[in-house]
């Protein structure tokens, strides 16, 4: 038997960063913006979740723009991130966060589709290592993953159930005390796309995991101790320029 253990090359995925939402709460500070675009350190708070992409090693993403979708595309056009490559996925109506996930992904042509989708909401991050996350998913042999991070107070946030050997069993709506959260990142394999409903609007949450955990399909949870921010309230999203600070080193150098 082999002794190398199993691998996921970041070169394989390709990244789908859902940026379509109009910020209701924080409407008021955004200036116009959607939300996605709100600055942090300088920049929009997507461009550093695109910038830690890059420094995970994945050379592709697609952007899902929706509310004020010129803004983001206009941005984003002239590839201001060196070393990824930039599409755009426009929605004409809402699709859900599955659903237009599954409208980005045609973004890239059939030949050049990769072996591995990563999901992102263009509203948070957490700082995880990718490359571990891949290799425990290489491990389990399971074709989807979510992230999970510890909070000592996951009140605002959905919560993951799962078993010891780290299976999803299901998710739980907010509810005070510890608990770790629904991260907001996923990884799929690609053939596992076309078990998707293709009704719309889609959600990964209440319609994706619990449709593919009722067919037998194993969803690995990866438990990380990443920083995690959701600018999306009046009280988070002042907190996007220190989180940005804190993590100067998964930005890489931003001249470029």
């Amino acid at each position: 038997m082999s002794s190398v253990e199993p691998k996921i090359d970041p070169a394989r995925v390709a990244a789908v960063v859902l940026a379509g939402g109009a910020g209701q709460r924080i409407r008021h500070l955004l200036n116009g913006l959607p939300k996605p675009m709100a600055v942090a350190a300088g920049r929009p708070f997507v461009e550093w979740i695109l910038r830690y992409l890059r420094g995970q090693g994945i050379g592709r993403a697609v952007l899902s723009v929706g509310y004020r979708a010129e803004v983001i595309e206009e941005y984003f056009g002239g590839q201001p991130v060196a070393g990824l490559e930039i599409r755009f996925a426009r929605e004409t109506e809402p699709l859900g966060t599955a659903g237009g996930f599954l409208h980005a992904t045609a973004a890239l042509a059939a030949e050049a589709r990769p072996e591995w989708w990563l999901v992102l909401n263009g509203d948070s991050l957490a700082v995880v290592d990718l490359g571990e996350g891949l290799d425990a998913l290489a491990k389990t042999e399971s074709e989807a993953a979510v992230f999970g991070v510890a909070m000592a107070d996951a009140g605002r946030y959905g919560t993951l159930v799962c078993g010891a050997d780290g299976r999803l069993e299901r998710f739980v709506e907010k509810r005070p005390g510890a608990g770790m959260i629904n991260a907001g990142i996923y990884l799929f394999h690609d053939s596992l796309l076309a078990r998707f409903s293709d009704r719309r609007p889609l959600s990964f949450e209440t319609d994706v995991f619990p449709s593919l955990l009722t067919g037998g399909q194993r969803v690995q949870v990866i438990r990380t101790e990443a920083d995690f921010l959701d600018i999306g309230t009046p009280e988070t999203l002042p907190q996007a320029e220190h989180f940005i600070q804190r993590h100067t080193t998964a930005f890489g150098a931003v001249n470029n």
